[in-house]
């Protein structure tokens, strides 16, 4: 079995795909566990084998070093040479500026699962209703109909989209599974989710609404 050795001094986070693929599904896997882990610290953690094994539930040193190794090579996790210290303003406060710089045309918004909207950026009232409203029904359906697209049609992604006549998004609509919850991010126009801003609002859900489901320092759901 290959031998890894940890790279001394450095701290873990996870990059923009790593964040994505974290949260676009409920399903928890081992590598979603890691990040997850990573995505509940206040500030970036340091690397180091007994915290690495403790994020992702293993005592079996090569198990995990080898579980590091393979979210590395996907780009999922980075190694940072000074760690980066979450904002700590209340939640309410960052999400409208955290949002607006996801897309091109500043139109972003926040819905929760019930269809209503958390923050939202660049929309009127009315529209913001009215697509959160929609955000909920579409992740509901998609919900309803996952097996036909992954098992029948192997689509495996879960991003609704209003399209022009040659493809293009016009609205796309984003489930994020964070704390038990789902989320929808609505993005009118291109999305930039390649970045850091993304991680940093994941980063932000996480504080908030894993917080929610600890019970004496212990993870319960």
């Amino acid at each position: 079995m290959k031998k890894f050795n940890l790279i001394d001094d450095l701290y873990i986070h996870p990059t923009p795909g790593g964040a994505f693929y974290a949260i676009t599904e409920p399903e928890i896997d081992p590598s979603r566990k890691l990040i997850h882990s990573l995505l509940q610290q206040k500030s970036t953690a340091p690397l180091t084998l007994e915290g690495l094994k403790q994020w992702v539930g293993m005592d079996d040193d090569d198990g995990a070093m080898g579980l590091l190794h393979h979210i590395q090579n996907l780009g999922w996790v980075q190694g940072l040479e000074s760690p980066l210290q979450s904002n700590d303003a209340p939640l309410e406060e960052l999400l409208p500026d955290m949002l607006k710089v996801l897309s091109d045309s500043g139109k972003v918004l926040l819905a929760d699962s019930m269809g209503f909207y958390l923050a939202s950026s660049g929309f009127p009232h009315e529209v913001a209703e009215e697509l959160s409203a929609l955000s909920a029904e579409l992740a509901n359906l998609h919900e309803r109909r996952s097996g036909l697209l992954i098992n029948n049609l192997g689509l495996g992604g879960s991003t609704w989209a209003i399209v022009d006549a040659v493809g293009h998004s016009k609205v796309g609509f984003w489930p994020l599974y964070i704390g038990g919850q789902r989320f929808v991010l609505v993005i009118s126009g291109v999305p930039h989710l390649n970045s850091p801003n993304f991680v940093e609002l994941v980063w932000a859900l996480f504080l908030r609404y894993t917080a929610s489901i600890q019970q004496d320092g212990k993870q319960v759901a």
